[in-house]
């Protein structure tokens, strides 16, 4: 890195125009002394406050981070915005002498706290609240200097007694049309002082804009557009909104929107040539806390952009690289870094199993083995523990490979393959025998003649439950978690565009690796701590037999309608409440320990029939189980998003584009699965939160239901080169994918949002 162009000191000290100090400071300071992103806004590092001990004085104040510091120079300065109001000379204490190296000259600061004192020399009849403004100049030690900044404060007087009622000429000057002006219209800022608007150059492809809104003010995301005009083969390439705080706006509902101070990058595509003026138009709307909305505003600013030896910030044509300008989705870095890299990206898909072992994917292995390692009995020991669990989790990866292999070779799922309802319920059946033996109704065994065989060659050789144990790994693969991620659809990416099957098989393979380190470490410490014998041992296997009817549940979700899901969560959920003793007395001089498990059985008592009770008032979501009283009772459906437009087939889609294309609109495309853990996971948690409503809004939304996964739900997947679900892909205004936003995974809805920010601004 170079200069100042991609450092956040460089935007700041780009006012030289303004400021003469600036270029001694640009040139002082180290090339790589800080980065764009690690520097904090001014009002985070000096945090401003004001107190008025008596009517005659006010007292500023400054909290000042550690390693800041604010001077005492000719940029320190208090006007009061209050009409009537009249200053005397501030005082300050004495601050630190020494000579500062980023000015070149002895200089006064102050490091810690500054505490200012301001007399009131006039006071107008009536007033009893200040307003200043202040203006003052700081710096981080041997970094960087900021620009002279203003920061407003208000400070309530003591009072005197009755106070005058406002005149007209202080209703009038906020600049406010009448009918916005509420209660406490009298102390409402004009636009131009409640929100500051600034922009400056960064780079040659780069303006970054500065909005500030005073406290008590706000400004809505979704209000911002900007256009630049002056600027010879000028455009807007990209508008980077910063996550805003979603807040229950009372003219626009639940909406996100920005406190504070907030700066946004503006990206541009211009042609090489020299320094060139432009002018960056911004329309944007805000409001005041609880009372007064704003109008839309329009703002310009007109300053410096400079020169370009090559031209910047233009998109590739289709099918090519993408730009510097561009994002690059997390399965193409991946890939990327898979083929540039290979020793160093085995490590680091080793590191992503390790993250996705915590996911909903793979916890469901968690019961089979765990019933597979309690199944040994009185055989079991540590070491056993451990190869059983070895075997299980190089069973499991070796068909993640291998499967993995296949799909990026063929472009066909063989997990997807294994969603048919008959398989699931097949493997249903197996679980709840196997949860029923643990629960002591039979005991699973062979025949005895076939058990003297087996008992005799178990004698000879231990690998014959081993076999057993890799089936079950084998099966677990394909038919308990077929999630798709980031990572696994990096290694596909590279198997099908290269071939090298070796290269992504060895990655899918690292992969379920560190997937598996978790459980093999799981099944060792159960292995350790499961004890040998007595009612202990018949506790144990108890509770790992509900883990495995739980497990049942959770495939039967893939399958079943919501309500019956939500009926069986109800009636696990009661049967554990009186196994542990709900319904009993308990018995005066019972222990600590029977009190705690009456407790627990109470517990899962009330939720079991909270379960029942939702189903029966048309709940569909087992996690929320009175979210179908709660929707009757407001009569507004909870936790909904918008509906989607269902996609069968490529002469579908293609329509839906061509609509959304002449409405103006870009385009979101979901692939949905029934059997995709984490697909309803987003439909849960994800799509209904309000901001990415509001987001979403300006997009057609689509939908592929390719639970069914047939010939056309194929054709469609291979056309875009999907694996399976969840992918999401996006589509500007001209109906073209936009590649380098598309998604793989699950994601929360703040990341979804910041996202969907990214998407609006590029479309």
């Amino acid at each position: 890195m170079t200069g100042n162009a991609k450092k956040r000191p460089g935007l700041f000290t780009g006012l030289a125009n303004l400021l003469g100090m600036a270029l001694g400071l640009m040139l002082s300071l180290p090339a790589a002394a800080i980065e764009f992103d690690e520097v904090r806004d001014f009002g985070d590092v000096f945090v401003i406050s004001a107190a008025a001990p008596a009517r005659d004085l006010i007292e500023v104040s400054w909290a000042i981070e550690k390693e800041y510091y604010l001077y005492n120079n000719r940029f320190l300065q208090f006007t009061p915005v209050t009409e009537g109001v009249v200053l005397g000379e501030p005082g300050l204490p004495p601050g630190e002498v020494s000579y500062d190296d980023l000015l070149g000259e002895e200089v006064e600061k102050f490091h810690d706290s500054l505490t200012v004192s301001l007399p009131l020399l006039s006071l107008a009849s009536g007033v009893d609240a200040v307003e200043l403004r202040v203006r003052s100049q700081g710096c981080l030690e041997n970094e960087l200097c900021y620009p002279p900044t203003e920061q407003r404060v208000v400070v309530r007087l003591p009072s005197d007694g009755a106070l005058g009622q406002p005149t007209a000429a202080a209703l009038t000057a906020t600049g406010l049309p009448a009918g916005l002006l509420g209660a406490q219209a009298d102390a409402a800022l004009a636009p131009e002082q409640a929100f500051v608007y600034e922009a400056i150059a960064y780079d040659p492809g780069t303006a970054l804009v500065r909005f500030t809104a005073q406290p008590g003010y706000y400004l809505y995301v979704d209000k911002f557009e900007f256009a630049v005009t002056g600027g010879d083969g000028f455009a807007i390439s990209a508008v980077e909104l910063p996550t805003g705080v979603i807040k229950d706006d009372p003219e626009f509902g639940s909406v996100p929107v920005y406190y504070g101070q907030v700066e946004v990058p503006v990206r541009f595509n211009r042609p090489a040539g020299s320094a060139t003026e432009i002018t960056l138009e911004a329309k944007f709307q805000g409001c005041r806390d609880g009372d007064i909305c704003y109008p839309p505003m329009d703002r310009a600013v007109a300053f410096e952009m400079p020169a370009a030896g090559n031209a910047v910030g233009v998109r590739p044509a289709p099918g090519s690289a993408p730009s510097s300008q561009a994002p690059l989705s997390e399965q193409d870095r991946l890939a990327s870094l898979l083929t540039s890299n290979p020793a160093g990206a085995i490590v680091a898909f080793f590191l992503a199993g390790l993250l996705l072992a915590f996911t909903p994917c793979v916890f469901p292995m968690l019961p089979i083995l765990s019933g597979i390692i309690i199944g040994q009995g009185a055989r079991l020991t540590t070491l056993r523990a451990f190869w059983l669990s070895l075997v299980y989790v190089l069973a499991m990866s070796a068909t993640y490979t291998v499967a993995g292999v296949l799909a990026g070779l063929f472009g066909q799922n063989l997990q997807a393959v294994f969603q048919n309802p008959w398989i699931i319920s097949g493997f249903v059946l197996i679980f709840i025998a196997l949860a029923l033996s643990m629960f002591g109704f039979y005991e699973l065994q062979l025949p005895g003649r076939l058990q003297t065989r087996l008992a005799e060659a178990s004698n000879r050789q231990q690998g014959g439950a081993l076999w057993g144990v890799a089936v079950m790994g084998f099966l677990s693969a394909l038919i308990v978690g077929p999630c798709v991620a980031p990572p696994l659809m990096a290694a596909l990416i590279v198997i099908g565009s290269s071939g090298d099957a070796v290269l992504g098989g060895t990655a899918l393979f690292a992969l379920s690796i560190g997937m598996g380190v978790p459980l093999i470490l799981f099944g060792v410490s159960a292995g350790k701590l499961v004890p040998r014998a007595g009612s202990w041992m018949d506790a144990v296997k108890a509770v790992f037999g509900v883990g495995l009817l739980a497990l049942s549940i959770w495939m039967l979700e893939r399958i079943l309608p919501p309500a019956v899901i939500m009926l069986l969560w109800g009636s696990l959920a009661i049967a554990c409440g009186i196994y542990l003793g709900a319904m009993e007395r308990i018995d005066p001089a019972a222990s600590g320990w029977k009190r705690l498990w009456k407790a627990a059985g109470v517990v899962l008592l009330v939720l079991g029939i909270l379960e029942i009770v939702g189903a029966a008032s048309g709940g569909d979501d087992w996690l929320r189980p009175l979210q179908g009283l709660r929707t009757a009772a407001s009569g507004t459906p909870a936790g909904e998003h918008r509906s989607f437009e269902r996609i069968k087939s490529l002469g579908e889609l293609e329509q839906a584009l061509a609509q959304a294309s002449v409405a103006g609109q870009g385009a979101m495309f979901d692939f949905y699965a029934d059997w995709c853990v984490e697909c309803k996971r987003m439909e849960r948690n994800t799509f209904p939160e309000s901001g990415v409503q509001t987001l979403l809004s300006d997009m057609q939304l689509l939908q592929a239901d390719v639970t069914a996964h047939d010939a056309v739900d194929q054709e469609l997947m291979r056309a875009f080169g999907v694996i399976g679900p969840p992918a999401i892909l996006f589509f500007d205004r001209n109906g073209q994918e936009m590649k380098d936003f598309r998604l793989v995974g699950y994601f929360e809805p703040d990341a979804f949002s910041t996202h969907l920010q990214r998407v609006l601004a590029a479309q």
